[in-house]
């Protein structure tokens, strides 16, 4: 075998070789997929179960409405309770509910709060 019949089968060989490997290597990229796609999936599941709950966020407008359903639907309910109804901080409410009298929507007896007669036959 001369120089050049050497150095042509050598990179023949290193050729076979290389895509030998190129085979396996897809080969276990392809048994690997689903294993990378579950590890993400659950990364995500993780790190939604670690995140602390944002407080719901509503147009004002939205919360508003509801805080008036909520004096129809229960004459007589408390700040607290109705803001533990719709999941938000009570202080909210002491700035909503006074607007609501003023608009004569609703009236204050006690801590309770009630629709006005005119709004209740609505």
């Amino acid at each position: 075998m001369n120089d050049t019949t050497a150095r042509s089968q050598h990179s023949d060989d290193v050729d076979a070789f290389l895509r030998a490997k190129a085979r396996e290597i897809e080969e276990r990229l392809k048994a690997l997929s689903p294993v990378v796609t579950e590890y993400r999936q659950l990364q995500a599941a993780l790190a939604v179960l670690t995140t602390p709950p944002r407080r719901p966020r509503g147009r004002p407008e939205t919360r508003v409405s509801q805080t008036f359903d909520l004096v129809r639907a229960q004459p007589g309910i408390t700040i607290p309770e109705i803001a533990g109804h719709m999941g938000i901080e009570p202080n909210y409410l002491y700035r909503v509910l006074p607007q609501l009298a003023v608009q004569g929507k609703v009236r204050r007896d006690g801590k309770g709060w009630h629709p006005t007669q005119t709004e209740f036959e609505t």
